[in-house]
């Protein structure tokens, strides 16, 4: 699977907890900070963050409950730096 496809499947499931409703691409670039450029190259998989892909295997290689437990505590602290 491409960086960029999981992008997709991140974007979708953001929308699918908002019970479908749609997120532009500039809302979602707003959110992670970055212009809306940068993040639809992610999408497009004309570049990625240079650390993704290792994120991602990274996560590959922990149990699902304890990359869920980590996620919300990074997104915790993510929310705290605010």
């Amino acid at each position: 699977m491409k960086t960029n496809d999981i992008f997709n499947l991140l974007h979708n499931a953001v929308e699918s907890k908002f019970l479908g409703k749609k997120i532009s691409q500039r809302e979602m670039a707003e959110k992670l900070g970055v212009s809306m450029r940068t993040y639809q190259d992610w999408k497009l998989g004309n570049s990625q963050p240079q650390a993704a892909e290792a994120i991602f295997r990274m996560l590959g290689e922990l149990e699902d409950d304890d990359v869920l437990r980590l996620i919300k505590r990074i997104s915790s602290e993510l929310k705290e730096q605010k």
